[in-house]
């Protein structure tokens, strides 16, 4: 890397902390927090998931951002993308004069319109390899905020490749972090990796390597998830075993469990030391957030509020466990609570936005929330307000009583 590379921020974190807790802090969480994870307003009762909301990696990513537009305040920046998977977030950075550049496979293209002078932001979930080569090409200056948790799974799959292992990637093969993770193959030119999305794919793939099958067969149905010049016959014959660090926790170790199945039905235990590896490389931000939502389980809630961005994977995977136990709403903001009387929100598996009118009927009602490690607590403590608010007006006075009784 280059004297113009920084990967540690510019130490100005006392300046702008303030800022980022004025945007992204909120009063009602707090306060909720002091007390045990819970409101009671009226009849209704709002209990919050232990773990929720911005996680360390994506906290620092914002950290840096805002001290690059203190650091740099004459220079154009851009961001390669979303530096976290949150419409706010990102408006707001646009809106302190960072450029995004396109939503590009493409670096001669993405970066087409960066030079020298710039400053140029990685996100939280990194970029691939090809990108950073373009970039060191250019000579711009570089805001490295990739999460140390991404770091972390590069480098098995590094190894991977230095040993000739395939990589099992569990994960969304077009979510830019899975796309900069198996972009690190390259780094030995003999590696390959396979990428899967769920149970359903790994069992496809554990299938053929217990029994064999048709590899062009094969190829047509993981086509783009592999690497150039796969060959399952070779190729799945070592395999190492890595995640989308946002991935369900549960699925990711389910995945890693059946390839070392199959690779013990196809060749014996005695081969699993020299044919099988695995490291757990799932993210602890995103498996705290989902075990403390396994533990609402019990609460007997009317009603869970999920909120974060529509195309974030952790929040859809809080979502999916969400809707196992109760009626569940991925909100991917406060303002999709439109009143007691319509939400818009995001079915739990599926695509698109869904209205539903009379998602809270009236009499006493408890509400559960959560928010992905890319949501800011105001998003929380607005969709309370907002809830409390359409209910009854009167209680709003009640809520701010709360919040001023608090520390």
């Amino acid at each position: 890397m280059s004297e113009n590379y920084f990967q540690k921020g510019f130490g100005m974190r006392l300046e702008v902390r303030p800022e980022l807790q004025d945007r992204y802090r909120s009063r009602i969480v707090d306060r909720m927090r002091e007390v045990g994870s819970r409101l009671v307003v009226e009849d209704l009762t709002f209990v919050l998931a232990r773990e929720f909301g911005f996680c360390y990696g994506v906290d620092r990513a914002l950290e840096y951002a805002y001290e690059t537009v203190r650091k740099f305040p004459d220079r154009r920046i851009f961001l390669t993308g979303e530096i976290i998977h949150n419409p706010q977030v990102n408006r707001e950075l646009q809106e302190r004069g960072i450029r995004f550049l396109p939503e590009q496979r493409d670096p001669a293209i993405k970066y087409g319109e960066v030079r020298p002078p710039d400053v140029v932001v990685l996100p939280a979930f990194g970029v691939p390899r090809r990108d950073m080569e373009t970039l060191n090409g250019i000579g711009c200056t570089v805001v490295d905020t990739t999460c140390g948790s991404v770091l972390n799974v590069w480098k098995n799959v590094e190894r991977y490749a230095s040993l000739g292992v395939t990589s099992i990637i569990h994960g969304k093969f077009e979510h830019q972090e899975t796309r900069a993770t198996f972009s690190r193959t390259t780094l030995s030119p003999e590696a390959h990796y396979l990428v899967v999305r769920n149970t359903d794919e790994a069992a496809t793939a554990c299938d053929y390597i217990v029994d064999g099958g048709d590899a062009q067969a094969f190829l047509e149905r993981f086509a783009p998830a592999v690497s150039a010049g796969f060959d399952p016959d070779r190729h799945l014959e070592r395999v190492g075993l890595a995640n989308q660090t946002t991935m369900l926790s549960s699925e990711s170790l389910e995945v890693a469990e059946m390839f070392r199945l199959a690779l013990a039905r196809r060749y014996g235990d005695e081969e699993l030391p020299e044919r099988y590896i695995a490291f757990d490389t799932i993210c602890s931000a995103t498996e705290d957030r989902q075990q403390a939502l396994l533990a609402l389980r019990h609460e007997d809630l009317d009603a869970m509020i999920v909120i974060g961005g529509y195309n974030s994977s952790n929040t859809n995977n809080l979502a999916r466990i969400a809707a196992t136990f109760t009626r569940s709403f991925h909100i991917e903001d406060a303002a999709a609570i439109a009143g007691t009387g319509e939400i818009r929100h995001k079915p739990a598996g599926r695509p698109g936005e869904l209205r539903t009118r009379q998602w809270l009927a009236a009499g006493p009602r408890k509400i559960g929330l959560t928010a992905g490690a890319s949501t800011p607590n105001s998003q929380i403590g607005e969709a309370i307000e907002r809830i409390v608010g359409f209910r009854d007006t009167m209680a709003l006075s009640k809520l701010k009583e709360f919040v001023n009784a608090g520390s």
